[in-house]
């Protein structure tokens, strides 16, 4: 079997932000990831081991010195030793536990140090949705010809309107390849710089800014997008309490990249805890938030509300939108917005597999378990999001959890 993962940083910017935050604030922490289907997918037999032989070949996976090169000159709020120990970090595939039932429904976990575990989520989720479009037969149908037209037009929609955009769509992605082509139809469209309209050239009102997948942006030379997610926070709220988390969160990660890195993703416990909790100092210090559940709209307007009740203009700050957009979704948003923040927009699914013939996966790894030192006892990550759907973990706990919050 060839290998999916081939590359080191076929990974998103986050996971490493993330990474060296864990490094710097919890270094023995010890976790525990599950793997969630949201369409409850009834896999083929023999499939477990599938993805139990992608993930061995993982340990042959090493950062290059080229990788190194890249991540230093564009993620430059990672210091020097984090390099030093990305060169000597392996992918252990005895940290992942993989089982199928007898009705074909995965069961995964990823178990061990904070720092270690974390490098799996991406890897894992590419891996099962390359795997199940290659036994569906989308990777055999494929036309890549075909596809970098159709995201050739999806890019001159995404810049005739305006919107500012960068992919997101390294985890539920057909394959590597289609990714890889959809990547540089963008960058191909976007440097054309506009187009000719009955004869006159039309600049592009938008712009394409990067992707999550650093390895991907190293090759085509763009942004490696990403901050942080939602597990730090869930993590954080076993420490401080689900009152006290987003604020502490804000507090270390601020501290850890001196200011840098300054978009937080706010709605792991809903948008009420997060709103009440957010003092001036933490709104001035992070640049922006990320929506990436809820009604966009509305949570535009608390945001907006939020800013000028702490004497901030709305308009100095950045929304990133992210929650499972599509092109015309989001031109709505821009319209919405109309200038009363610095929108932009994440694009995943739509971009990476929205293919002719094909399914997308609907599938996550989410942190359900976690505890700071091996000393200490376990205890239950949750995720309760501003969507029904998005909400994941101990159902006993988000229950008591949305107890507490009203």
């Amino acid at each position: 079997m060839q290998p999916i993962i081939n590359h080191f940083t076929d990974n998103d910017a986050y996971t490493f932000s993330c990474q060296y935050y864990v490094l710097q604030t919890y270094p023995r922490a010890e976790v525990e990831y599950t793997f969630f289907d949201r369409n409850h997918t009834s896999y083929p037999g023999g499939f477990a081991d599938k993805v139990k032989e992608q993930i061995n070949l993982m340990k042959n996976v090493r950062i290059t010195e080229e990788e190194i090169a890249f991540m230093q000159q564009r993620m430059y709020y990672l210091p020097q030793w984090y390099f030093t120990f990305l060169r000597g970090y392996k992918f252990n595939p005895d940290e992942v536990h993989i089982q199928q039932s007898p009705d074909g429904q995965l069961a995964i976990s990823i178990r061990g140090k904070w720092y270690s575990t974390i490098m799996w989520e991406m890897p894992v989720l590419s891996i099962i949705s390359e795997l199940m479009h290659q036994h569906r037969g989308d990777l055999e149908r494929y036309d890549a010809a075909v596809e970098y037209e159709r995201a050739t037009e999806k890019a001159k929609q995404i810049l005739r309107g305006g919107l500012v955009l960068g992919d997101m769509g390294t985890r539920r992605r057909l394959s590597f390849h289609h990714h890889d082509n959809v990547i540089r139809a963008l960058k191909a469209t976007a440097e054309a710089g506009g187009e000719n309209v009955d004869g006159v050239f039309v600049p592009w009102k938008g712009r394409i800014v990067g992707t999550s997948n650093v390895y991907l942006a190293m090759k085509y030379e763009l942004v490696p997008m990403g901050t942080m997610s939602h597990q730090i926070i869930e993590f954080e709220e076993n420490v401080s309490g689900i009152f006290e988390c987003n604020f502490n969160v804000m507090r270390k990660f601020s501290d850890v990249y001196d200011g840098d890195n300054g978009i937080y993703l706010y709605d792991c416990f809903g948008d009420k805890v997060f709103f009440n909790n957010l003092s001036k100092r933490m709104a001035l210090m992070f640049v922006g938030l990320r929506v990436d559940s809820g009604v966009e709209e509305e949570q535009t307007e608390k945001i907006i509300e939020k800013y000028k009740q702490l004497g901030i203009n709305p308009a100095t700050k950045q929304v990133i939108y992210s929650n499972g957009l599509s092109i015309e979704r989001a031109l709505e948003i821009h319209r919405f917005v109309d200038g009363r923040v610095q929108d932009s927009y994440g694009m995943g699914t739509f971009l990476t597999c929205d293919v002719v013939g094909c399914q997308p996966m609907n599938i996550v790894v989410k942190l359900t378990k976690c505890r700071i030192t091996e000393k200490r006892e376990w205890h239950d990550c949750v995720k309760l999001s501003c969507d029904k759907g998005k909400t994941l973990g101990n159902p006993e706990k988000c229950a008591y959890l949305l107890k507490q919050i009203g």
